[in-house]
């Protein structure tokens, strides 16, 4: 049985997850505003964009004393599903 300090904690991971989700929604919003800009498909991955990106993270974590590997880690992969997402729906 799960006591109640842990069940607690995890209640409060729920709720931030939930406030995350609201935020992909918006982040989505936004990068599909983006994607109407783009003309090619060659536009949809800008690596000097996500140097740029993954290098303000890096310096905005250490700035606020959270793990660079964990910001580096969640970056990468969202930027990876975003640019997935934006070649599926490419010119739709």
């Amino acid at each position: 049985m799960v006591n109640k300090k842990l069940k607690s904690i995890r209640k409060k991971l729920d709720n931030l997850d939930n406030r995350f989700l609201s935020l992909i929604k918006k982040r989505t919003m936004l990068v599909n505003q983006v994607l109407s800009t783009k003309k090619l498909k060659k536009q949809i991955v800008d690596k000097r964009r996500i140097k740029e990106i993954l290098a303000n993270i890096k310096s905005k974590s250490k700035k606020k004393k959270i793990d660079v590997k964990i910001t580096n880690e969640i970056w990468k992969s969202m930027i990876r599903a975003y640019i997935k997402y934006e070649f599926r729906n490419f010119k739709k």
